[in-house]
Protein backbone atom coordinates (compact mmCIF):
# COMPACT_ATOMS: atom_id res chain seq x y z
CA UNK A 1 0.00 0.00 0.00
CA UNK A 2 1.70 3.58 -0.89
CA UNK A 3 2.13 6.40 1.55
CA UNK A 4 -0.76 8.46 -0.13
CA UNK A 5 -3.31 5.64 0.24
CA UNK A 6 -2.39 5.21 4.25
CA UNK A 7 -2.67 8.74 4.62
CA UNK A 8 -5.81 8.96 2.81
CA UNK A 9 -7.09 6.19 5.25
CA UNK A 10 -5.82 7.60 8.50
CA UNK A 11 -7.55 10.84 7.06
CA UNK A 12 -11.00 9.02 6.63
CA UNK A 13 -10.67 7.07 10.21
CA UNK A 14 -9.98 10.56 12.03
CA UNK A 15 -12.91 12.12 10.34
CA UNK A 16 -14.95 9.45 11.93
CA UNK A 17 -13.87 9.63 15.08
CA UNK A 18 -14.33 13.15 14.67
CA UNK A 19 -17.97 12.71 13.72
CA UNK A 20 -18.36 10.00 16.69
CA UNK A 21 -17.12 12.66 19.19
CA UNK A 22 -20.04 15.11 18.14
CA UNK A 23 -22.22 12.42 18.65
CA UNK A 24 -21.13 11.41 21.74
CA UNK A 25 -21.40 15.22 23.44
CA UNK A 26 -24.76 14.98 21.53
CA UNK A 27 -26.19 12.83 23.81
CA UNK A 28 -24.62 13.59 26.66
CA UNK A 29 -25.71 17.07 26.27
CA UNK A 30 -29.36 15.80 26.53
CA UNK A 31 -28.52 13.49 29.04
CA UNK A 32 -27.70 15.11 32.25
CA UNK A 33 -27.64 11.62 34.50
CA UNK A 34 -25.29 10.94 32.36
CA UNK A 35 -21.82 9.64 33.04
CA UNK A 36 -20.92 7.97 29.79
CA UNK A 37 -21.91 6.99 26.43
CA UNK A 38 -21.71 3.40 25.22
CA UNK A 39 -20.37 2.97 21.79
CA UNK A 40 -21.05 -0.42 19.92
CA UNK A 41 -19.36 -0.22 16.60
CA UNK A 42 -21.07 -2.74 14.03
CA UNK A 43 -19.43 -4.52 11.18
CA UNK A 44 -21.41 -2.72 8.58
CA UNK A 45 -20.07 0.88 9.85
CA UNK A 46 -23.17 1.65 11.68
CA UNK A 47 -22.81 2.25 15.20
CA UNK A 48 -24.99 2.58 18.23
CA UNK A 49 -24.84 4.83 21.21
CA UNK A 50 -26.67 5.78 24.73
CA UNK A 51 -25.67 7.40 27.10
CA UNK A 52 -25.26 5.08 30.61
CA UNK A 53 -25.75 6.28 34.36
CA UNK A 54 -24.13 5.72 37.24
CA UNK A 55 -25.66 2.57 37.83
CA UNK A 56 -25.24 1.17 34.63
CA UNK A 57 -28.87 2.25 33.33
CA UNK A 58 -29.82 3.33 30.04
CA UNK A 59 -29.94 7.46 30.24
CA UNK A 60 -30.78 8.12 26.61
CA UNK A 61 -32.34 6.36 24.21
CA UNK A 62 -30.52 4.42 21.77
CA UNK A 63 -29.17 5.97 18.65
CA UNK A 64 -28.40 4.17 15.95
CA UNK A 65 -26.65 6.22 12.69
CA UNK A 66 -23.98 5.96 9.75
CA UNK A 67 -21.64 8.36 8.67
CA UNK A 68 -22.86 10.52 5.52
CA UNK A 69 -25.73 8.10 5.14
CA UNK A 70 -29.19 9.16 5.20
CA UNK A 71 -29.98 6.17 7.07
CA UNK A 72 -28.58 3.12 8.52
CA UNK A 73 -27.78 -0.06 5.94
CA UNK A 74 -30.35 -2.37 5.43
CA UNK A 75 -28.96 -5.19 7.71
CA UNK A 76 -29.49 -2.83 11.02
CA UNK A 77 -33.01 -2.25 10.02
CA UNK A 78 -33.74 -5.83 9.59
CA UNK A 79 -31.90 -7.00 12.71
CA UNK A 80 -31.36 -3.89 14.46
CA UNK A 81 -27.88 -4.36 14.99
CA UNK A 82 -27.32 -7.87 16.54
CA UNK A 83 -24.74 -8.10 18.70
CA UNK A 84 -23.21 -10.90 16.72
CA UNK A 85 -22.33 -8.16 14.58
CA UNK A 86 -20.28 -5.81 17.01
CA UNK A 87 -16.51 -5.40 15.63
CA UNK A 88 -16.03 -3.02 18.51
CA UNK A 89 -17.47 -1.74 21.71
CA UNK A 90 -16.57 0.48 24.61
CA UNK A 91 -17.48 3.36 26.85
CA UNK A 92 -16.49 6.57 26.47
CA UNK A 93 -16.41 8.22 29.82
CA UNK A 94 -17.30 11.92 31.38
CA UNK A 95 -14.54 13.40 33.04
CA UNK A 96 -13.68 12.82 35.63
CA UNK A 97 -13.99 9.11 35.31
CA UNK A 98 -15.69 6.65 37.76
CA UNK A 99 -12.72 4.70 39.65
CA UNK A 100 -11.67 1.24 37.56
CA UNK A 101 -13.59 -0.93 39.98
CA UNK A 102 -17.32 1.39 38.75
CA UNK A 103 -16.10 1.37 35.19
CA UNK A 104 -15.88 -2.19 35.29
CA UNK A 105 -18.55 -2.97 36.83
CA UNK A 106 -20.43 -1.16 34.18
CA UNK A 107 -19.38 -2.10 31.90
CA UNK A 108 -19.90 -5.43 32.30
CA UNK A 109 -23.83 -4.74 33.71
CA UNK A 110 -23.83 -2.68 29.83
CA UNK A 111 -21.69 -5.02 27.44
CA UNK A 112 -21.65 -8.01 29.41
CA UNK A 113 -18.40 -9.90 30.42
CA UNK A 114 -16.74 -10.26 27.39
CA UNK A 115 -17.06 -6.95 25.31
CA UNK A 116 -15.57 -6.63 21.86
CA UNK A 117 -12.48 -4.37 21.69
Amino acid sequence: MSQKTKQKKSKKKLRVEKREQAMIEGILEGSPEGIGVVVIRLECGCRKMAAVSASGDPASKVIIYRDNAQSVCDKCKEDNGAYMRVSESFIDWVEPAPDETTQREICRKVLGTAPVN
